[in-house]
């Protein structure tokens, strides 16, 4: 969707991100929790989740309440990108984007009728939140989740969507069991 969208901005004009955001429709969450994902799966600073997680947070809120797309802050939305780096981002993805493809595919549906978009959004947000936490062993978790979800939001498989909501309430449980350990290992210190 991403390659057909830049494809269709053949000019060299420079496009907003905002206005490009929204060429993209729905699939605008897909991609923005993508991209917000990739940071989160570098190996990072122990805490840096607390940053790096903030716009997986708010793309997920919006998803979560129903938005038609991905709507970004005024001044990040007039952020223009150039036609000629948009043509690169397409020659790059190309060999990534036929990967994927062999992969997911449009199937079960189902999974993108709006309310049940907006409880993916939902369950999506709580991962975000498991990863916002910063607690160790329990960081990547909760991106890989997210990672799965999102190509599945991108190429609309509901297949893959299931498989990334069930990681991402494993995420949460793990993030949960950790947080519990760690208040149970700190009372014992303590009494």
């Amino acid at each position: 969707m991403l390659l057909r969208v830049i494809r269709g901005h053949q000019s060299d004009d420079d496009i907003s991100l905002g206005a490009f955001l929204e060429q993209l429709g729905d699939r605008s969450f897909g991609w923005a929790i993508l991209l917000s994902c990739l940071i989160n799966l570098l190996p990072l600073p122990p805490g840096a989740t607390i940053v790096t997680a903030l716009p997986l947070l708010f793309f997920c809120a919006q998803m979560g309440l129903g938005f038609a797309n991905v709507r970004l802050p005024r001044r990040i939305a007039r952020i223009r990108i150039s036609g000629a780096a948009m043509r690169r981002i397409v020659l790059r993805l190309r060999p990534v984007s036929r990967r994927l493809e062999r992969i997911a595919r449009p199937r079960l549906g189902a999974v993108f009728q709006p309310r049940r978009e907006q409880l993916t959004g939902g369950l999506l947000f709580l991962v975000s939140l498991a990863l916002f936490i910063p607690l160790p062993l329990s960081g990547w978790f909760p991106a890989i989740a997210l990672f799965i979800t999102s190509i599945g939001l991108v190429e609309r498989d509901g297949v893959i969507v299931l498989a990334g909501a069930c990681a991402g309430l494993l995420s949460i449980a793990l993030t949960v069991f950790v947080a519990a350990s760690l208040l149970i290992g700190a009372n014992s210190l303590l009494h």
